[in-house]
């Protein structure tokens, strides 16, 4: 089967630096099932086909879906959900102990999977397995605000992942980020500025961009991605000093550089 190649380039804050460790569940600090919903900007896929190799890694079986969107992508885990939802427990089991994971979501247009209608939802939780859910849809683009019907993150999340991209750093607001017109309004600033690193602080902890939607209980987690150089690990270090005190929850940095898949380990 085909999984992520083992990388080292995840980072947590804590002691006012950035402290390395193997593995995004290691940071995470996850429960024994739990279900993470990707939200924010651009890199949420890569993000979840990360965290659910790595559970393949550690002898575990995932589900990854979506409440929107997700790309349908031509690897053999990817699974259609069926027109008749008898068949779709059954085969939701026989691709996960095949594959050690199975992405899944219902037909939609452009290539996509869509979100599943709920009788079939609701049998995802009788696997019992960790569920990752991309919640959200930023175009590709590194910063996100969302709407007032975005995100959709299920109620049963335990985790909450809000992404921001280090490569909007530096850039104007309106060719960075996904509803810009938004942005203007939390930030006070026009989308012909530049984005700062205290810009992505103040999304990152804003009810309503980064924070929009967190179930009460879930853990909220800021994730800054594309951390892929020293100066750009140098930036996410002064974004995490400026979470400090205004947030409560942890703050991951990862680099996605190097990163490549590798074919022959065999399924779990």
């Amino acid at each position: 089967m085909c999984v992520t190649a083992p990388s080292r380039m995840i980072w947590v804050y804590e002691n006012d630096s950035l402290r390395e460790v193997p593995t995004f569940l290691e940071a995470l600090e996850a429960c024994d099932r739990p279900v993470i919903s990707a939200v924010g900007a651009g890199g949420k896929t890569t993000t979840l086909h990360r965290l659910a190799d790595e559970f393949v890694r550690a002898g575990q079986q995932a589900v990854v879906t979506t409440t929107t969107h997700i790309m349908e992508e031509e690897l053999p885990y990817f699974y259609r959900a069926p027109e008749d939802p008898a068949l779709f427990l059954q085969e939701l089991r026989r691709y996960a102990e095949e594959f050690g994971q199975v992405w899944t979501g219902a037909a939609a247009a452009g290539g996509k999977l869509k979100t599943l209608p709920l009788e079939m939802m609701d049998q995802i939780w009788k696997l019992d397995l960790p569920v990752l859910i991309e919640a959200d849809g930023a175009r590709r683009m590194p910063v996100k605000v969302p709407a007032g019907h975005e995100p959709v993150i299920h109620p049963r999340t335990t985790h909450v992942l809000s992404l921001y991209g280090l490569d909007a750093l530096g850039k104007r607001m309106e060719e960075v980020c996904f509803r810009a017109e938004l942005a203007e309004q939390i930030l006070h600033k026009e989308r012909t500025e530049r984005i700062t690193e205290e810009d992505l602080a103040i999304l990152a902890v804003s009810r309503e961009s980064g924070r929009r939607g967190c179930p009460e209980g879930a853990e909220y987690i800021v994730v800054l991605n594309k951390a892929d150089s020293q100066k750009r690990r140098d930036e996410a270090l002064s974004i995490c000093r400026k979470l400090k005190g205004c947030m409560r929850g942890t703050v991951i940095v990862t680099s996605h550089a190097g990163m490549r898949r590798e074919d022959g380990l065999s399924a779990v």
